[in-house]
Parts: C-alpha cells; sequence; structure tokens
C-alpha cells in the first residue's frame, strides 16, 4: 500500500525503530505544513492510507471527498475535532485509533510550571546577552497548585507538586473532584474559589464541544497578580483572545504555554512571543522519542493488522461492513 505520513516537522519518524514495521509499503513522508483543501489533495491523491501525527492534519468533508482512494487513516493517539469521523464513514474510509502516554506531556507542564516560577528563560537569554541576574524568581514549595481536570496527567501533576512540599487544589467534573478527594487533595469549593486561591493554574481538559471555551475572561479576572497559568492541553479551552487580555492586565502574571489557538507558528511578532511574562514551546508535550515510538508503533501495527485483512482498534467498524477493502 502506499502510507502517507504529513506534518513530519523535524523528519523524525523515518528515524523511530518502529518505522521497520513499514518495511514492503510504499512510504512517503511531508515536513511542510499545508493547510489548503487542494494542496492536501494533492499531495494524498495517490494515498491508500494517511498517518497522522496527532491534530496536526485536519480531515474534513471537502478533502476527503477528493481522495477516492484512501481506506484506511491511521491515528497516533486518539480521535479529536481535527477529524470529522462521519465523513470518514461516508467516504468509506477506515480509521484506527492509537494509544496515548501521560508521562511527556506531564513532565513538560511540570517543567513549564518551574521555568515561570524561577524564571529561567528571561534569566538564561539575559546572560547570552552579557547580563546578570536580571531577575528573580520563586519557588514552588508553599504554592497552590491548581489542577483543572484530574485525569492522567493531572494525577502525575498533583504528584509532582507533592514532592515539591506544593498544596493542591483541584477542580473539574465531579467525579474528576471525587477522586482527587479520595486521593487526599483538596477540591475547590467553585470555580471561582479555585481561580482565586490558585498560584499555578494548570490545565489538562480534552477539548470537546462543551470544554471549548470554558475559561473565560471574567474567570482570569480573578487570578493573583503574581500567579501562573500553565496550558499544554488545549488552547481553545480559553475564551479567544481572552488571555492575551489578562496578561495585559496583570492577571495572571505569567503564562507558560505549548499550545494555541492556529499551529504551527511561525510568526515572530505573535502577541504571545512578544510579552516578557509569557513562556512558549512549540506544542511539545507528546513530542519524546519514548511518545513517538509508542504512538507511531501502535499506528503501524494497525496499518499491518488492516493490511493482513484483520482490521483492529477501528472507531468507525460500520465501514468496514460496505466498503470494498
Amino acid at each position: 500500500m502506499h502510507i502517507i505520513i504529513p506534518d513530519d516537522y523535524q523528519d523524525v519518524v523515518r528515524t523511530l525503530d518502529c518505522f521497520k514495521l513499514l518495511a514492503g509499503h510504499e512510504v512517503t513522508v511531508y515536513n511542510e505544513t499545508v493547510t489548503e483543501t487542494e494542496e492536501l489533495a494533492r499531495r494524498f491523491a495517490t494515498a491508500d492510507v494517511l498517518v497522522l501525527t496527532r491534530e496536526r492534519t485536519a480531515i474534513t468533508e471537502a478533502l476527503l471527498s477528493k481522495l477516492p482512494n484512501l481506506k484506511l487513516i491511521s491515528q497516533t493517539g486518539k480521535i479529536a475535532n481535527h477529524l470529522d469521523l462521519d465523513a470518514c464513514t461516508r467516504h468509506h474510509v477506515a480509521v484506527a485509533e492509537g494509544v496515548g502516554s501521560p508521562v511527556a506531556p506531564a513532565e513538560l507542564a511540570w517543567a513549564l510550571i518551574m521555568n515561570a516560577a524561577r524564571q529561567l528563560p528571561q534569566a538564561i537569554q539575559a546572560m547570552k546577552e552579557g547580563k546578570w541576574q536580571v531577575n528573580i524568581g520563586s519557588s514552588i514549595k508553599g504554592k497552590l497548585t491548581g489542577i483543572w481536570g484530574y485525569g492522567k496527567i493531572g494525577k502525575r501533576i498533583a504528584a509532582y507538586a507533592k514532592a515539591f512540599e506544593a498544596d493542591v487544589i483541584v477542580w473539574g467534573s465531579e467525579s474528576s473532584r471525587k477522586l482527587a478527594e479520595a486521593d487526599g487533595f483538596m477540591v475547590a469549593a467553585s470555580k471561582q474559589d479555585f481561580f482565586s486561591r490558585a498560584d499555578i493554574v494548570s490545565l489538562h481538559l480534552r477539548l470537546t464541544e462543551t470544554t471549548k471555551s470554558i475559561v473565560k475572561a471574567n474567570d482570569l479576572a480573578l487570578i493573583k497578580p503574581e500567579a501562573i497559568l500553565v496550558n499544554i492541553s488545549r488552547a481553545e479551552l480559553v475564551e479567544e483572545g481572552a488571555l492575551e487580555v489578562a496578561l495585559q492586565n496583570g492577571r495572571p502574571g505569567f503564562a507558560a504555554l505549548d499550545v494555541y489557538e492556529s499551529e504551527p507558528i511561525y510568526d515572530q511578532n505573535h502577541p504571545l512571543l512578544q510579552m516578557p511574562n509569557v513562556i512558549c514551546t512549540p506544542h511539545l508535550g507528546y513530542v519524546e522519542k519514548n511518545s513517538y515510538e509508542l504512538y507511531f508503533r501502535k499506528a503501524f501495527e494497525n496499518i499491518i493488522s488492516f493490511a493482513e485483512g484483520q482490521p483492529a482498534n477501528i472507531a468507525n467498524p460500520e465501514v468496514l461492513k460496505t466498503a470494498p477493502f
């Protein structure tokens, strides 16, 4: 089969150990990102299989209608809003879901918290410019670490905070709050209580129709001026434009971000990149060697199963009954 892997920014997929699983298939890898439907359709015209790196490539009705040869989309990680599953079914394209791991994203979130608290990027940049001790950060010990979303990643952040002798307060769904309470952590009385008390606010929610713009401008206005907002989940969790205004108004005082409303960002004049109180990383949460081996191995194994007539982990199994595979 002809397998196409788009949006491999660093051209790293071919270096993975698991890439050997695709031996015997024709594989094309694209590194440059394009978003126009016509250009994507041109690139994917001969593809039997697409391998998607998380949510980097949007799969829409308009695109699928131009890809009559496409039989399978093998997704690294879980399906999200970037892929129209119903449209895939209508166009007889099977979608295989992969697996994920909370380890790399949780570690990045904690690294961002540490860097923002101690203001390390600013100090490092100043030293490169010939300056010495231009700022003063603060320690984590004793800070109230607010975690919105007590899932696999949120639990790890709570454990890291505990190891650093920080207190933890959790907000989220009722089940999320119950789990946190059972693990011995404080639970906020309300969303307002959560935002007004936390010294660090870390968001760990999946982006869905119900969580989109769940963080409002008036929530951010409650945050302490010295507090840090951390978001490695999805930019769209925050009301559009609200964070930039909040940072300009000094609440929160700092932000550490790994996700953005439009990615990738190449514009050096992007507003968030111009703010001295903001740390930005280029969506590195899951971008780590062990995670890549895990994610792509499962995606490639799903392709092999499909090619052998034994499709596995198909999110739209009804397509298997009607598609002429």
